[in-house]
């Protein structure tokens, strides 16, 4: 609706009760309403689901339609990312965020800093999702009440051209309410535990849920050892749970991102129920690590498989876990994928040592014989040194090609004697167009950084204590700071502007008319940077 539209129709209702409400002002709730677009998360898992499909289908049409997430751990991390790239680039189109379980565990339990293994409250990562979204709808607030101040200012001059040309800005707002993908991790226990914790985090307004293949309570981060996987109906189990709940909540486009952990994990808590041949239970076991036995080696306890009239034993772990063959992982992942899809999710997750398009592809293209559209999201994670691999990927690139090597030491590549070398300067080339190019090659609709912002605050952090604790003094933050705040336009710069203090003054003099007590008045310290 546009905003006369607003205006018209409160100004009806206003009249239509006949003196009682005389003092509210239409314009003032046709205001108020655009700056609070959405009422519920549901509102918002419809609405941002929505978008998905749309982008989803845009990169069906042409890769270079893929999309973008950042991680970020805190509602005020979101809402200036977001701030952020409507300033640079006009517009949110194909910018998510990410919700990592890795950042809630380390950053937002109560228990204090944890790995991530699923030990941190699972009702976090709903509440995080809500705190996003109204930190997002906060922007959406002060930035319609910059507009509403200017078309003011614009009446007040008699300036009829720039009172239109702000109201079109009003009519075509766009909202800095976009997706999330948010992590369940391993489902927090569970079908059913999954389900009742996929509600809240779609309440909440979460319209896409990642969910991976580990064992719930032996759940590990995805670059670390030790993953445990299940066998696939228990992780079809935990998808269909996750798309009840998505119906349930009447968010019908809801997507599931379907996280396979396969390629690192070589050990799985269970043996497969298979009912006969080459049925996916028997697929899941023909990957187990055995040794041939004769029935006289039966011990009590031992697991036997017969296999075309063969009795194999898997080899079981003092841990009690039992272990894949090496090698296998590839084949595992391509598995995984093409059952999840078949029963229900819609994209996926390959968990990786490295980022490198050729492996990733080797196993989308075998995915891709069986489901033709099959997409994927990537983690284009802190935990790779994505410096040290892409030096040695140009390095193993040029010795292939017969190209002289000699002045490199693969190994130490790291090192910042090679900063300015012709290697160094193809590889970070790589680096920059990594995800155009994986897009195209590798089948990747969504590439995101887990933990990108948790990474930023560690490094700001530190350079503003190295100069403001040091010779530099207030000068640290001036210089370092608030300096490049003011340069560089960061709307951060106006802190009581940000927190809502205007808003909050537009209220009171809606509400109390010449009576208000403003803020925003000629001794607020904000004006310096008018």
């Amino acid at each position: 609706m546009a905003y006369q539209d607003h205006i018209i129709e409160m100004g009806q209702l206003i009249k239509s009760k006949k003196g009682p409400w005389d003092g509210i002002n239409a314009e003032s709730v046709a205001r108020m309403r655009l700056q609070n677009r959405f009422k519920t998360g549901l509102e918002i898992a419809k609405y941002t689901a929505d978008i998905m499909r749309k982008d989803m289908a845009a990169y069906d049409a042409d890769p270079a339609n893929y999309t973008q997430s950042l991680g970020c751990w805190h509602g005020f991390i979101a809402q200036q990312k977001l701030i952020s790239i409507k300033k640079h680039f006009g517009t949110t189109k194909r910018r998510y965020i990410y919700l990592s379980g890795w950042m809630v565990a380390a950053l937002r339990s109560e228990f204090g800093p944890l790995p991530d293994q699923s030990m941190h409250e699972k009702t976090s990562v709903p509440a995080l999702i809500e705190e996003i979204y109204t930190f997002l709808k906060q922007a959406d607030a002060r930035e319609l009440g910059l507009l509403f101040r200017d078309l003011d200012a614009a009446r007040a001059a008699g300036d009829k051209a720039k009172e239109q040309q702000i109201q079109d800005k009003i009519d075509n707002f766009e909202t800095h309410v976009v997706p999330i993908i948010a992590d369940i991790d391993a489902g927090f226990g569970n079908a059913e535990a999954t389900y009742l914790l996929a509600k809240k985090m779609i309440e909440a307004g979460a319209c896409a849920l990642q969910i991976e293949n580990q064992v719930s309570d032996e759940k590990q981060c995805g670059h670390q050892d030790g993953k445990v996987t299940v066998p696939h109906e228990d992780f079809l189990a935990k998808i269909r749970a996750l798309r009840y709940a998505f119906l349930e909540m009447g968010v019908d486009n809801g997507i599931i991102v379907a996280r396979t952990d396969s390629l690192g994990a070589g050990l799985t808590k269970q043996i497969a129920v298979s009912h006969q041949p080459g049925d996916i239970g028997d697929q899941y076991n023909s990957f187990l690590d055995c040794e041939e036995i004769a029935p006289a080696d039966m011990k009590n306890g031992d697991v036997v498989l017969n296999r075309n009239g063969k009795l194999l034993r898997p080899k079981r772990l003092p841990s009690n876990l039992f272990q894949f063959r090496e090698g296998t992982g590839a084949d595992r992942c391509v598995l995984d994928c093409i059952t999840s899809l078949q029963n229900g999710a819609d994209l996926l997750w390959i968990e990786t040592e490295k980022p490198h398009i050729e492996q990733i592809a080797s196993m989308v293209d075998r995915i891709r014989e069986v489901i033709p559209n099959a997409k994927l999201a990537y983690n284009n994670s802190p935990s790779f040194n994505w410096t040290l691999n892409f030096r040695q990927q140009v390095y193993d690139a040029w010795q292939k090609a017969g190209k002289d090597v000699s002045a490199y030491n693969r190994e130490g590549l790291m090192s910042v004697d090679y900063d300015a070398t012709e290697l160094a300067a193809e590889a970070d080339d790589r680096i920059r167009t990594f995800q155009r190019d994986a897009a195209k090659r590798a089948g990747i609709f969504h590439h995101l950084i887990t933990l990108p912002t948790y990474h930023t605050a560690a490094l700001s952090t530190d350079n503003l204590a190295k100069e403001y604790f040091g010779e530099q003094g207030m000068l640290g933050y001036v210089a370092g700071v608030q300096r490049k705040e003011i340069r560089q336009g960061i709307a951060c710069v106006k802190h009581q502007n940000m927190s809502g203090s205007d808003i909050g003054d537009d209220h009171k003099e809606y509400f109390a008319g010449e009576a208000a007590l403003k803020a925003g008045g000629a001794h607020n310290t904000m004006n310096q940077f008018a």
